[in-house]
């Protein structure tokens, strides 16, 4: 089974609702970083010209390669990344081999098994 990996940057704040949205998409889960820390184009500047920057989230999913694509459309349309600037972006990048991922090949055959059979 081949796999990739899915990288989101978002504000905190948004953290919850991707990671639904990416389970409703076909994510079996996830390892978020919090307190990471980024800038855009521009640096966002507030009050006595002091650079503002909001709490970001990582979202690492491992996921399976044909799950992929889905879950990272619906992660950015959920996030808003390419309607609002700075509100995040997603990359999915490919897994040479992973350990530790037995129960989730277990759960993603059944899935795949029980819609054939539909």
């Amino acid at each position: 089974m081949r796999f990739k990996l899915i990288l989101a940057f978002v504000d905190d704040d948004k953290t919850d609702a991707l990671l639904d949205a990416a389970r409703d998409a076909g994510a079996t889960g996830a390892t978020i970083i919090n307190n990471a820390r980024g800038e855009g184009l521009k640096k966002t500047r507030g009050v006595f010209g002091l650079e503002i920057t909001s709490s970001r989230d990582v979202l690492l999913l491992l996921v399976e390669e044909h799950r992929c694509r889905k879950i990272l459309e619906k992660i950015a349309e959920v996030g808003e990344f390419d309607d609002t600037p700075g509100t995040g972006i997603a990359l999915q990048l490919d897994v040479e081999d992973a350990l530790g991922v037995k129960h989730q090949i277990t759960s993603i055959a059944k899935h795949f098994e029980s819609s054939q059979e539909s």
